[in-house]
């Protein structure tokens, strides 16, 4: 009886661990929060219409987080499938379990390359033009799983100012993603706030990508209203990671659809990477061992 129980044991396991595409009933894209929610969903919905055709699922959700950290949470927890996000993210889920998810794709920019930078603004009429100008204000950062709105100017400013940010800011905070922090810095809650950009491209359409471009496009940013105070060291672009409890095949086809993308529809490729990119290359886990390294320093997982 105990030998039955066993070898069915057994059957149960390896069928579940045999599972295939055709199991697959829904997938899930997270969005992080880094602009508002109804604009994440617009500029995503061409993908999860594509993602249904190309992998044959019955239904592809959209799931909108307020925040970077309950997307890593769906991403570590299984209840997020696919999802696009910074390199401190996926720093953040590897340093919690290597095994959750693998980072597939970066995109790259309009000129090829495959990084991007933390921006420093503050308003034009604040008099303040550089990061010396900036001593004793406040500064507000994106959000704390934010690579460039906060992981990388936690490790490079101190190098350059000298001393620890919070020594060298009157007060530092959280605008709640990046939008809401640029519409926090030209509300005067915040003097200067940390958010990304291309760096290629021209300052007043906000560079060919990223928060900036994305705000100049829709209408909430002049660029003419600000100055960019700081820019960080190029910083790779964030992947786009698929949960490993996904099936292989299903993986496969997942990946195939988005490599392909930028080459069959490249106006829904640019509009769910933020930007006038160019296409999507292969990157693994070494791609952003200097984040994860940084991330651990920094924050500690």
């Amino acid at each position: 009886m105990l030998k039955k129980a066993l070898l069915a044991a057994v059957a149960i396991a390896v069928t579940a661990g045999s599972a295939t595409a055709q199991d697959v009933k829904v997938l899930r894209i997270g969005l992080d929060g880094s602009e508002n929610e109804a604009d994440q969903i617009r500029n995503t919905q061409c993908v999860a219409d594509g993602l249904k055709a190309a992998t044959g699922v019955p239904e592809v959700q959209i799931f909108p987080s307020p925040d970077y950290n309950g997307v890593i949470q769906g991403l570590l927890g299984g209840t997020i499938d696919i999802a696009s996000m910074g390199a401190s993210s996926y720093a953040a889920i590897y340093l919690q379990d290597p095994k959750a998810v693998d980072p597939i794709l970066t995109y790259t920019q309009s000129d090829g390359s495959s990084g991007y930078y933390s921006i420093m603004v503050a308003r034009k009429d604040s008099g303040i033009k550089t990061l010396a100008d900036a001593k004793g204000k406040k500064i507000g950062f994106a959000d704390p799983d934010s690579t460039s709105g906060y992981l990388v100017p936690s490790v490079t400013l101190p190098k350059e100012i000298g001393m620890p940010v919070k020594e060298y800011f009157s007060e530092t905070g959280f605008g709640g993603g990046h939008e809401n922090l640029v519409l926090a810095v030209l509300d005067g809650k915040f003097d200067v706030g940390t958010t990304f950009g291309s760096g290629v491209g021209k300052w007043e359409e906000g560079y060919t990508g990223g928060n900036l471009y994305q705000m100049v496009n829709k209408g909430n940013l002049d660029m003419d209203d600000i100055v960019e105070v700081w820019k960080s060291p190029l910083i790779p672009n964030g992947p786009l990671m698929v949960s490993n409890k996904l099936a292989d095949d299903m993986r496969a086809k997942v990946e195939q659809y988005f490599v392909e993308l930028p080459k069959k529809d490249l106006a829904c490729f640019q509009s769910y990477t933020q930007g006038a990119n160019k296409d999507y290359i292969k990157v693994d886990q070494s791609f952003y061992q200097t984040i994860i390294d940084a991330r651990k320093s920094v924050i500690g997982g």
